[in-house]
């Protein structure tokens, strides 16, 4: 077996344990159905995401550090579950002890999911950044993505003039990530895309599951409008600029990296 082979077997299957959290969200939806009779779908969650949180911080698979980080997505997602829901963007229809402004508070795990595998991902494959750009601009960039979420319901969605500066100021941004000792990069708009889409996918099974209902597919299931692809995109350009500046400020790094990348 090649180098080449034996590093993308190590990528996937570091890719795979970077997944363990939302892998394990998505057997808990699955077998959600099996304890209707003895506990609500949404509480059930509830209580499954806090059990599977509490086991990867005890058993060493996320530091404290990277469950605090957790803990901000789930409230930033948390608090715009209950935006959109108002707005009926989506719906969680079902009945749930613990459910706010019509939104079950296990939802909130669904976007911590996501910093749980950035988290995770950074740390195993060593991420650095090269090219990022400065500190005011991704916050700026990430800030207007966020307050987006909310203001196209008031005003034109600005999604695809921000997406214009995302293209600018990334277009020298480079990730690059190691196997074996071995640095690999690719750019950071095409991670954003590859992820965003990867989402999407499982966006399609969680509502298949009954995780929750946009407003066409209450009669019936249908899949996950294609234009949700960028959403999942932002949101995760989002995700990935608060867990990045959280990491160069922690290290004290400086915002361009030179390092010397494997073929």
């Amino acid at each position: 077996m090649n180098t080449n082979v034996k590093h993308a077997i190590t990528f996937v299957q570091q890719e795979a344990l970077s997944c363990l959290f939302p892998v394990l969200v998505f057997i808990m939806l699955a077998l959600s159905h099996l304890f209707t009779g003895i506990l609500p779908r949404y509480d059930f969650m509830l209580m499954a995401c806090l059990i599977i949180q509490a086991m990867l911080y005890y058993a060493g698979i996320e530091t404290r550090d990277e469950v605090l980080v957790i803990c901000v997505f789930h409230l930033l997602g948390l608090f715009m579950e209950l935006f959109k829901v108002h707005f009926g963007s989506w719906a969680y229809p079902e009945f749930a002890y613990s459910k706010i402004g019509g939104v079950p508070l296990y939802s909130g795990f669904m976007y911590a999911s996501i910093a749980s595998y950035m988290c995770q991902a950074w740390r195993r494959l060593n991420l650095q950044i090269l090219n990022w750009p400065g500190h005011a601009v991704t916050r700026t960039i990430g800030l207007l993505i966020y307050l987006n979420f909310f203001s196209n319901h008031f005003i034109m969605d600005l999604r695809y003039g921000i997406g214009l500066f995302i293209l600018y100021f990334f277009r020298r941004s480079v990730v690059v990530y190691y196997i074996k000792d071995r640095a690999y990069r690719m750019p950071v708009i095409i991670s954003f895309m590859l992820i965003g889409f990867f989402i999407w996918l499982a966006e399609n099974i969680a509502t298949r599951l009954g995780a929750w209902k946009y407003a066409y597919q209450h009669q019936a299931w249908q899949i996950v409008n294609y234009q949700k692809i960028s959403s999942w995109m932002f949101l995760v350009i989002v995700s990935f600029i608060i867990v990045a500046e959280l990491k160069l400020l922690k290290k004290k790094a400086p915002v361009v990296l030179k390092l010397e990348i494997g073929d």
